[in-house]
């Protein structure tokens, strides 16, 4: 899975000379968190979200009247409150390698480029909407997460056996733990068109153990 699959195309974006209170009102309009902000050429110059903008605002207790807060975010610009340093993506990057990005910069969005072109905008609601399908959230069947070895052919044995019960896998997912001191795997499976009993005779020989099985 590609960023192009899960990306907002031509997203909302803002120019570096928008005011604070109307670059807001642009986000609550077309209900954004974060905006790039691009120059009179197209070129992405910084992005800015929505906490950017709010903690540019007076603060509640302050002395100001409304109308000296009026005035003052009034004057105050996007490119000031943007951040300057602007982590990208390509259409072709892995939809893994972005979310790998965002945990890492401990960021929610990023923009996506064509070259020097903007041509979309990657954020975690994406990365969230790529876990469900790739785990075949909105399907119903049976869900399943086993421990198994890391030695090779031990996924091999959990496919063909769900293959032998019947079942049809459409979700999967793969994460590496530290299981009694021992690193395993524990493979999560949405599986329909099978029965849960015969998939439980099928898959308890070639697995450690069935951690959890459910209808979904």
């Amino acid at each position: 899975m590609l960023v192009q699959e899960q990306m907002s195309s031509n997203p909302v974006t803002v120019a570096p000379e928008v005011s604070v209170p109307d670059a807001l009102a642009l986000m609550r309009e077309r209900k954004v968190r974060r905006l790039p902000v691009v120059d009179a050429h197209g070129k992405v110059v910084g992005i800015v979200s929505d906490k950017d903008l709010l903690f540019a605002s007076p603060s509640p207790t302050t002395s100001l009247n409304v109308w000296e807060i009026n005035s003052l975010l009034s004057r105050l610009k996007v490119e000031k409150v943007m951040a300057r340093e602007v982590i990208s993506v390509t259409e072709d990057t892995p939809v893994e390698e972005a979310a790998r990005i965002m945990a890492d910069r401990k960021i929610g969005g990023l923009p996506v480029l064509r070259g020097s072109t903007l041509v979309g905008i990657i954020t975690e609601t994406d990365i969230f909407r790529s876990l469900l399908e790739l785990l075949g959230g909105r399907r119903k069947g049976l869900r399943v997460t086993c421990s198994v070895s890391g030695a090779k052919g031990s996924f091999a044995k959990v496919l063909s056996a769900v293959t032998a019960a019947g079942g049809d896998i459409v979700g999967l997912g793969v994460v590496e733990v530290k299981d009694a001191g021992v690193m395993r795997w524990h493979a999560t499976l949405k599986i329909q068109d099978v029965q849960r009993s015969a998939l439980e005779k099928s898959l308890s020989p070639v697995v450690d153990r069935i951690i959890d099985i459910r209808e979904t």
